[in-house]
């Protein structure tokens, strides 16, 4: 079984975004979710622990260069399972385990839709890792990732945008875009009620954040008017 003592030598300590303080605060999340629902607790904190090894690896230039529109990063969950199955058969795991874990990994992304979580263990890991994303921490994760990529903490989303999750031509993807076409959704694509539970203040805290935030950038752009 992996340790948090050796997971720590695959991830940065230095990424706010997909570091080890990510790795121990999903770690956390995903023991208290697997105990309240009774999954397998050594499945889920293996597939914590090996759940972003290539994302935390790359560069911030890697970063910028494999996104598309500053959509998204790279397929890290596959070098990952990778990863992970090299390690857990070097620990003498049995290859079903193996593939649950895997499992887990390949379908904790939010925007690969080509495997859902089907097992208890697999929906304990997703909801764990969207829990980060959301609330005061997920707030602080999507400003620096905006910003590690270069992009503005707010832009003024486009009708297209707005519409369909597409940008316009020179349009940026920032902070609030990702807030659009992501994170306000995460809450809703939970699916273990202890999940759904811990979502709930922290969907609301954020949910308040960007809307704040939207209102005050936008008040700059406004003229004074005339007398």
């Amino acid at each position: 079984m992996p340790t948090i003592h050796s997971a720590s030598r695959w991830y940065s300590a230095a990424d706010p975004v997909h570091g080890f303080d990510h790795v121990l605060r999903v770690y956390r999340l995903a023991e208290y979710i697997a105990d309240c629902e009774a999954a397998d607790l050594e499945i889920v904190r293996a597939a914590v622990l090996l759940h972003d090894i290539d994302a935390a690896q790359m560069s911030e230039k890697d970063s910028r260069a494999k996104s598309e529109d500053g959509l998204q990063r790279q397929q890290h969950q596959h070098t990952s399972s990778e990863f992970a199955a090299q390690i857990l058969q070097q620990e003498g795991w049995q290859a079903e385990r193996i593939s649950a874990v895997q499992h887990c990994i390949l379908a904790h992304r939010f925007r690969d839709e080509s495997e859902q979580p089907q097992t208890l263990e697999a929906r304990v890991l997703y909801d764990a890792d969207k829990l980060d994303a959301i609330g005061a921490v997920g707030v602080a994760r999507a400003l620096a990732f905006a910003l590690q990529a270069g992009q503005p903490l707010y832009a003024s989303p486009s009708n297209k945008f707005s519409e369909c999750g597409q940008l316009e031509p020179g349009e940026p993807h920032s902070a609030f875009h990702e807030y659009l076409f992501k994170l306000r959704k995460l809450k809703a694509s939970l699916s273990t009620p202890t999940g759904i539970k811990l979502s709930e203040e922290r969907h609301s805290i954020m949910q308040e954040y960007f809307a704040n935030l939207a209102a005050e950038m936008e008040f700059t752009t406004k003229t004074c008017p005339q007398p």
